[in-house]
């Protein structure tokens, strides 16, 4: 069985059921497995930069969004 031809199928599940509690938790797995997504989306080397961001972050290696628009509006 192909891809579409189980899409279609759940498709007319859904459109038959009268149950709420089914609707539900089909609801609650797309947004469960939406929400775990994004990470697993990025590659590497994204991983290592926001990694790399947040110890920056502990280590008090940070600046103020005031100071970053005045470096912006000077560089533009």
């Amino acid at each position: 069985m192909n891809i579409e031809t189980t899409k279609l199928e759940l498709m007319k599940l859904l459109l038959n059921t009268q149950k709420e509690s089914v609707l539900e938790k089909i609801k609650d797995i797309f947004q469960k497995e939406s929400s775990q997504d994004w990470w697993e989306e990025m590659n590497e080397e994204e991983h290592q930069d926001i990694e790399l961001g947040l110890k920056e972050t502990e280590n008090g290696q940070v600046k103020s969004h005031q100071d970053v628009m005045k470096l912006f509006n000077e560089w533009k």
